[in-house]
């Protein structure tokens, strides 16, 4: 795995919910939200409110149930792009979409420093292809594919932007005391939990140079994070709770928060591996780890399955063999060893989606000549997503997936 694919695994822990929400839930919040105003409210803002609301207040999904909602994709089970990397056209399978991806270069400025600089591509849910931005620093799509969080290129940030995907238009701006660095939604998309840092994460100094081993020096990250701590921000209301987090040993300089599945929790991990060893509650107090949390490593993307009973585990292949493991959630057992390399996002219960090489076709290509592929636990055979992982003139680098329930 390179520095920019652990820079942004480290980021993006994706995994759903295990709470229904009320298939009316959006409709509920804008009533009472009307109700709370005068009725001469003009009808323009209201519009304004409902397709914000709308976006980003989804129903999340319960225990073992296979659910793929008519939306913004439609309810084909898979849609498959396997002559296509980076994707151009819409990918998904099962609950889950691609909502975005990127790309990270190292920008070396005159002085030595530099920083690191992303590039996305996230989905239009008008033209279902990937429209390219250089414009934020920081994206992260919303349950249902119609709103993205954007931070803006000076991080720390000191607003977020509510991007509404199908305009390209920010619809509202949410001002933050504290500047942020880093977003994440809730599964339900109702909130967004925001790290703060004093300084920006992606800076890159000449002084922690980097050598690659191939003669090639870059400068590094901060030795020393500057996280201060969270802010837990409702998306309905702009209303947001500081957290101040002042253990940041044992951290990279960049260590974002995110929810939990249930999203009742915040975690982040930590440089040794293992179990995130940072949990607190919305009100910012320490909380225990819960016990199907427990054998979920910070770095495996996929995290816990819908169900809440296994757990997508870390590489389990022995000399060539190319296999990753799924977990027993609460007993950390390995259950199933699945073809594929890193496991990314659960597409059910049965399935996940995965970095991976079909092996009929990769056998001794090197670990990375690798595509998006659909596995499925108790299988040996693959359904490719995507063609292998390349860099293109578009997007220089290596793509890096962000996976969202649809």
């Amino acid at each position: 795995m390179n520095l920019d694919e652990v820079i942004k695994d480290a980021l993006h822990e994706q995994a759903a919910a295990v709470v229904p929400a009320p298939a009316d839930l959006a409709d509920r919040v804008l009533a009472a939200r009307r109700r709370r105003r005068t009725r001469t409210v003009a009808a323009g803002a209201a519009t304004v409110t409902a397709v914000v609301l709308g976006a980003v207040l989804v129903p999340r999904y319960a225990g073992d149930q296979d659910v793929r909602p008519a939306g913004v994709i439609g309810s084909e089970d898979v849609i498959a792009h396997p002559d296509q990397s980076p994707p151009k056209d819409a990918i998904a399978a099962g609950r889950v979409a691609l909502a975005s991806f990127s790309t990270i270069r190292q920008v070396v400025f005159d002085n030595g420093d530099g920083r690191l600089s992303r590039t996305y591509g996230v989905l239009d849910p008008t033209t279902k292809t990937y429209r390219k931005t250089t414009r934020w620093s920081w994206l992260t799509v919303a349950p249902g594919l119609r709103t993205a969080a954007v931070l803006e290129k000076n991080l720390p940030a000191e607003r977020i932007g509510l991007l509404d995907l199908a305009t390209n238009k920010v619809k509202r701006w949410i001002p933050l005391a504290q500047g942020a660095a880093g977003l994440q939604f809730s599964p339900d998309g109702s909130k967004l939990v925001a790290t703060t840092y004093a300084k920006d994460p992606d800076a890159l100094y000449k002084r922690n140079v980097v050598d690659y081993g191939d003669g090639k020096t870059m400068p590094g990250p901060d030795m020393d994070s500057s996280r201060t701590g969270f802010a837990v921000v409702d998306v309905a209301t702009g209303h947001s709770d500081w957290h101040k987090v002042t253990d940041n040993e044992d951290t990279n300089s960049r260590q974002d928060f995110s929810f939990n599945p249930t999203g009742r929790l915040v975690h982040a991990g930590v440089m040794t591996g293992g179990v995130p060893e940072q949990y607190f509650d919305l009100k910012g107090r320490k909380a225990p780890v819960p016990p199907e949390e427990r054998h979920a490593q910070w770095y495996v993307q996929a995290g816990i399955s819908p169900s809440g009973k296994l757990v997508a585990g870390d590489f389990a292949g022995r000399g060539k063999e190319i296999a990753v493991a799924v977990n027993d959630a609460r007993t950390g057992k390995q259950v199933a060893k699945l073809p594929a390399q890193q496991l990314l996002a659960w597409a059910d219960d049965k399935r996940l989606i995965a970095w991976g090489c079909d092996p009929k076709k990769c056998a001794g290509k090197g670990e990375f000549r690798n595509q998006l592929l659909l596995v499925t636990l108790g299988s040996r055979e693959v359904v490719p997503l995507s063609d292998f992982r390349k860099a293109s003139a578009e997007y220089p680098g290596r793509w890096i997936p962000e996976f969202t329930t649809r």
